[in-house]
């Protein structure tokens, strides 16, 4: 998991603008991380790209911090 939350945690900083230090898997992607709406739709392109996976709409609504991110990629690799 791991490697995946590292390649993940990298996608946030560079999307978002954050420090790394605040990108834990614990961190929700709206309230911690300040990511909108356009943010969020952007980060998830380039992760879909960046791990070859396509995250639905439905799926997306259920994925609220860092680690359900982390968990969704590592389950559907």
């Amino acid at each position: 998991m791991a490697e995946v939350f590292d390649k993940v945690k990298q996608i946030i900083v560079d999307e978002l603008a954050v420090d790394e230090a605040l990108v834990k898997p614990e961190a929700r992607l709206v309230e911690d991380l300040g990511a909108d709406s356009i943010d969020a739709v952007e980060l998830i392109m380039t992760v879909e790209d960046a791990f070859s996976i396509e995250i639905s709409d439905e799926v997306l609504q259920n994925i609220k911090t860092v680690n359900d991110l982390v968990s969704y990629i590592k389950d559907n690799q």
